[in-house]
């Protein structure tokens, strides 16, 4: 907790948290972008911040060290390489028949 890498991870996670809680409070409110509830809005991604950076502290003693997440590394699925474009399907060429 007390690492550079740990505080990264954790900033990431709460500007994320914020931003997300931001957007859906804006889109559910139903409102136009300059009608919206700010205060309202800002106030509840401030929360959801804050709850995030306390949840990240929480883990601390659960999952690997250095970081936020409660998931060991081992258990963290590697990325999936995008599959190589398939080829073109051939073309089709009507041969003549013969009468």
């Amino acid at each position: 907790m007390f690492t550079r890498r740990f505080w990264i991870l954790t900033a990431e996670r709460m500007i994320k948290t914020f931003a997300q809680t931001l957007a859906s409070v804006l889109v559910a409110s139903g409102v136009g972008l300059f009608s919206a509830g700010w205060a309202a809005a800002l106030s509840a991604a401030g929360m959801a911040a804050v709850v995030s950076v306390l949840t990240s502290i929480g883990s601390v003693k659960i999952g690997p060290a250095d970081s936020p997440s409660v998931v060991p590394a081992e258990q963290v699925p590697a990325p999936v390489a995008p599959a190589p474009p398939a080829a073109p399907p051939a073309e089709v060429v009507a041969l003549p028949v013969a009468a």
